[in-house]
């Protein structure tokens, strides 16, 4: 189904004669609602494409500081339920929180080794759970509080950086994808042996086939039966196990603080901050990325807005016995792939997560998706979002060295922990080997690095060498002022914040 298709979905209602608010809203393809049959299709595709992510989070949390059986049941149900959550409160929002776009939220991988470092030094298992989840309480209340500040750094994500961090972002989840293709365990004798391979060409095969031979529904929700397809031939091939989903309850989930009261020790506190100012950052550069999709143009405003209602669903993720919040990247791909722009579909995934994490048997199901037919999908999506970012890259002026410099560079170092992640390993610290962890931490970070020294800092010895050439071109004051303003125009915000459509439009 294309854009048109669902925005003639939509069931705002006749609407009033001559009010152009109403009229407008139908007309845009971000705010249009689709029927009730296409948000619950297209809205259970994007809780496919997250899905995976928002319980292998946990699960890593969860083996990493000691936990077994039910507990580890519990952190998954915990995740899915505060990932519908943040999702709802990001794409439907309230008064001054949530950007209001197709964004997907889900637990961040980024936290994991700090999660884990807090819980093992307060205790480890159960034990640790309290100091864990008050960090998480108090990092989500810090980012809330301090989400203006963020805004104001929207000046040094010019396309520049935006377009290199989602790049950065794509290529680094290929190896997830890879890994996902293989089987999902490297150490198992099978990986990559042609009975995974043929599971995920098969998914990807029918994606492919589907947008060749459709270009209305079935295009657009490719994806889903693409997978759909996968998992039936991987079942009868003996490769799907759903033998846990009859011991699997229909119901079940935890109180809020079911592990006891928070704790608030300011180590862990100021640790998960730092998670979360990575993350913000993180953020920022995908939020632009959505906004480049849907042809939105996102302002300081709607940066300020989004993280608030990241910090707010990562406090109240810690209430509920869950982790930090952050963009899924992935869904970002799946909303370019489909060209379907509808926040609402995104705020109806949401619903949808929510209900799996209050009914654990149909999670199970969901869950018994084999990973390399899981993997024959994500090798697009991940792709998609590289893409995305190399499309962003070309509102970028880069005939210019230093800007080409600023892309192969970011792009090397992000990509050195996706190639070796033994390099974390040798860092002292669980900061530093947080960091070292990520490439697209360290990816972002050196993106945004280089721009500030590149187009924002002023050297001393430069100005010093513009004033020499000023005196001998002294008789010229048209030329000079040609210079002052090329000058100008190195780290000038107007000029490198201009966030331009493929199509022309700013």
């Amino acid at each position: 189904m294309s854009e048109k298709e669902v925005q003639d979905g939509t069931q705002d209602g006749a609407g009033e004669p001559g009010t152009a608010e109403v009229e407008g809203r139908r007309k845009d393809a971000v705010d249009s609602v689709p029927s009730v049959w296409r948000l619950v299709v297209y809205g259970f595709q994007h809780v496919l494409a997250f899905y995976a992510g928002a319980v292998v989070m946990p699960l890593l949390v969860a083996e990493g500081i000691g936990m077994k059986g039910d507990d580890i049941a519990l952190l998954v149900n915990a995740s899915l339920l505060t990932c519908g959550l943040a999702t709802l409160l990001q794409s439907a929002g309230l008064p001054g929180i949530g950007i209001r776009l197709p964004v997907v939220q889900g637990t961040s991988t980024t936290a994991v080794p700090s999660l884990v470092s807090v819980g093992l030094a307060a205790g480890g298992a159960k034990a640790g759970l309290p100091t864990v989840f008050g960090a998480v309480i108090a990092a989500g209340l810090a980012l809330f509080v301090v989400a203006p500040v963020f805004s104001r750094l929207v000046r040094f994500f010019p396309p520049l950086v935006t377009g290199t961090i989602v790049t950065i972002v794509g290529i680094t989840l290929l190896a997830v994808a890879a890994r996902q293709v293989g089987g999902g365990d490297p150490s198992q004798g099978s990986f990559g042996s042609p009975q995974h391979l043929g599971l995920a060409a098969v998914t990807l095969v029918v994606i492919l086939l589907l947008h060749k031979l459709s270009r209305g529904f079935l295009a657009t929700v490719a994806v889903l039966v693409g997978l759909f397809i996968g998992t039936v031939v991987a079942a009868f091939a003996g490769f799907a196990d759903f033998s846990g989903i009859g011991s699997t309850p229909w119901l079940g989930t935890a109180a809020p603080l079911h592990y006891g009261a928070p704790r608030f020790d300011v180590v862990a506190v100021l640790s998960i901050v730092l998670v979360m100012v990575i993350i913000a950052v993180e953020s920022i550069g995908q939020f632009f990325a959505v906004g480049e999709i849907v042809d939105r143009k996102v302002e300081g405003r709607h940066v300020t807005r989004a993280l608030r209602a990241d910090g707010l669903a990562t406090a109240v993720a810690g209430v509920f016995n869950s982790f930090p919040s952050t963009v899924y990247s992935q869904n970002i791909g799946l909303i370019r792939l489909t060209r379907v722009k509808s926040r609402w579909i995104v705020a109806s995934s949401g619903v949808i997560m929510m209900v799996l994490g209050l009914v654990p048997k149909v999670g199970a199901i969901v869950a018994a998706m084999p990973a390399s037919v899981l993997g024959g999908a994500t090798i697009v999506l991940f792709s998609t979002i590289a893409v995305v970012g190399v499309q962003i890259l070309f509102q970028a002026d880069l005939t210019d060295q230093r800007n080409t410099i600023l892309v192969a560079a970011s792009v090397g170092v992000g990509f050195l922990p996706t190639a070796f992640p033994q390099f974390a390993e040798q860092m002292p610290g669980r900061q530093l080997h947080a960091l070292f962890e990520s490439g697209i931490i360290l990816g972002t970070l050196t993106a945004v690095f280089l721009n500030l020294f590149f187009h924002h800092l002023r050297l001393p010895f430069g100005r010093r060498r513009e004033s020499r050439e000023d005196r001998e071109g002294g008789e010229c004051p048209e030329c000079r002022e040609g210079a002052s303003n090329a000058a100008g125009s190195i780290d000038a915000p107007e000029h490198y914040m201009q966030h331009v459509s493929p199509t022309g439009k700013q």
